[in-house]
């Protein structure tokens, strides 16, 4: 099982930049599916790679599904040469993505984010709007009830939106 909070304060903490994407940035906007890891997108700056490295290195980041004993360093060379990456960690799974169909990477995504309460921890997510975007581009059949699930959230806002004479919600 997945410790979310723990990998969100050991990433927050670590003043890692990353933007949270994913099952837990669809939970974050209301949705009601459940999900087994964390999914984020991270600034390939040689800084930020310092501070991810550091912050996870206490967690035994392992490549998700290779075989015991393959060897795998963590490290910043490691990252640079990489892109996407999913890991077992102490505290559970977590996808460190590069960038992502639909979305690009950090520096793409970065106008489309807002913050938001996640786990009790404030971070920068996905909006609904790019979320909805990324699914469907994707592609993924597990992902099309999904979709429909966050374009129904997102409708909802807006018209309850509409309805109190705000303005529509920015995403």
């Amino acid at each position: 099982m997945t410790d979310f909070f723990g990998l969100l304060r050991a990433l927050t903490d670590g003043g890692v930049d990353f933007i949270l994407i994913g099952g837990m940035a669809a939970i974050a906007h209301g949705s009601a599916r459940v999900t087994e890891d964390l999914d984020v997108v991270y600034d390939r700056t040689p800084e930020n790679l310092a501070r991810l490295i550091a912050s996870l290195s206490p967690h035994q980041p392992y490549l998700r599904g290779a075989p015991p004993g393959l060897p795998f360093h963590w490290d910043e060379r490691t990252i640079q040469y990489g892109l996407n990456f999913t890991l077992v960690t102490s505290l559970g799974d977590v996808d460190l993505l590069g960038e992502i169909v639909g979305g690009g990477g950090y520096k793409a995504l970065l106008p489309h984010t807002v913050q938001l309460d996640v786990c009790g921890i404030s971070c920068r997510c996905i909006s609904l709007d790019k979320l909805i975007d990324v699914k469907r581009a994707t592609g993924r059949p597990k992902d099309f009830e999904v979709v429909a699930e966050l374009v129904a959230l997102r409708d909802e806002r807006q018209i309850g939106r509409s309805s109190s004479g705000l303005d529509p919600e920015p995403q």
